[in-house]
């Protein structure tokens, strides 16, 4: 999780309160832009001091000597926001290549979500020539898929809400590093107790 956005400094002179949340403004943009934010913490964060930033302008408008505009400008819910609207994993499968039978699943999903994700495995497993990569897509209802394929298997974890760019190069490295420490045991078959799987670290707060 990012370090939370300071909030606006209380301070008696409006056009500097302004000024301090055009700052929470451009810093918010920068946080996304860098990956530090998802797209639904961004628009909410945004959202949140774009509207602080219009009423206190409205306030000083009618009447500039009132201190109306003080309660507008008093600091607000940035660390609730991004905390209520951070992609969290629900739910991870691992596959060999060419295998329908999971190596490793764990988590909980919503029944719609989880029919999403078989209608998407149908598809997938019929396409006859493998492809490494990445992809996302959304399952509804604030549920996102994320799709890891390398050379000798696929991760796919489900998001409730989609994940940032930061949370994206995660997985794909715990997915990396899944083919890297089981390459022999990808190779010749093995059985899932010879295997380790980095992608326990998705869900290590969750129970077993």
């Amino acid at each position: 999780m990012s370090q939370q956005t300071p909030p606006p400094r209380r301070n008696n002179d409006p056009k500097t309160v302004l000024e301090d949340l055009r700052k929470r403004i451009r810093s918010a943009t920068n946080e996304y832009a860098a990956g530090h934010l998802n797209a639904p913490q961004f628009q909410a964060i945004h959202r949140h001091y774009t509207e602080k930033r219009m009423i206190v302008e409205q306030l000083m408008e009618r009447n500039a000597n009132s201190s109306t505009w003080e309660a507008a400008a008093s600091p607000g819910m940035t660390g609730f926001l991004k905390e209520r609207f951070e992609a969290r994993p629900l739910f991870y499968v691992v596959f060999r290549r060419g295998e329908k039978r999971p190596l490793r699943s764990e988590g909980k999903i919503q029944q719609s979500a989880a029919e999403q994700l078989y209608r998407i495995l149908q598809v997938y497993w019929r396409v006859t020539q493998w492809r490494t990569g990445l992809a996302q897509k959304s399952l509804g209802n604030g549920h996102w898929l994320l799709m890891v394929a390398g050379e000798s298997a696929i991760t796919l974890v489900v998001f409730m809400f989609q994940p940032s760019s930061l949370q994206t190069q995660h997985v794909r490295d715990l997915h990396a590093d899944f083919e890297r420490a089981n390459a022999r045991q990808l190779q010749e078959g093995a059985p899932v107790t010879h295997f380790v799987f980095p992608q326990r670290s998705l869900l290590q707060n969750k129970p077993e």
